[in-house]
């Protein structure tokens, strides 16, 4: 993502907040430029388009999420193989407590973007697409790491619907309790059969 004006910077930021709460068809340019203190015309400058404008969200989105999950990650003095993976749920743990009152901006942005061509369902599919990758990087010295990987991919995702829509209050905490059986099992040197 290229440096921004504090114009554009402003209505990215406000577009974000826009688009998360009110989703993504819902609010107008109009309606961002107008929060922004910017012209439509700024806007349309800064950004080509909105859905342009919409990848834009979800591009800083990714970022801020990847930086929160590197942080906690990096951040503990948990190196065991069998703990690490467990420290990406602490994040998501965090992260819903303090920015997710509507669940995930990429599944929410997902269910409006029909089309696979929109800027926006790249960023999504990229996001997702790493989200598995780190999950396999973090499990690669356990037994079948590929298929542990996807299992704790399910559980966050599953719990981060879970938990945003109320359903399962705790769900987090369930899919990491869950995770933690997975990933032992997967480090025990007895022979699966």
């Amino acid at each position: 993502m290229k440096t921004l004006t504090p114009a554009a910077q402003r209505v990215l930021d406000v577009a974000a907040e826009l688009f998360y709460a009110k989703g993504i068809h819902a609010v107008g340019v109009d309606t961002i430029a107008a929060a922004a203190g910017v012209t439509k015309k700024t806007l349309y400058d800064r950004f080509g388009s909105k859905d342009e404008l919409v990848g834009q969200y979800l591009a800083q989105r990714d970022k801020r999420w990847r930086a929160h999950v590197y942080e906690v990650v990096a951040g503990s003095p948990r190196t065991n193989p069998v703990r690490k993976p467990l420290l990406v749920f602490d994040a998501l743990e965090e992260w819903l407590a303090r920015e997710s009152e509507r669940g995930c901006g990429f599944v929410n942005a997902h269910a409006e973007l029909p089309d696979k061509d929109h800027p926006g369902r790249r960023v999504i599919e990229a996001q997702k697409a790493w989200q598995l990758a780190y999950f396999r990087e973090l499990v690669a010295g356990l037994r079948n790491p590929a298929r542990l990987a996807e299992s704790l991919y399910i559980l966050l995702e599953g719990a981060t619907v879970a938990e945003s829509l109320g359903v399962v209050p705790g769900a987090v905490a369930n899919a990491k309790r869950l995770a933690r059986q997975l990933l032992e099992d997967a480090a025990s040197t007895a022979p699966r059969r």
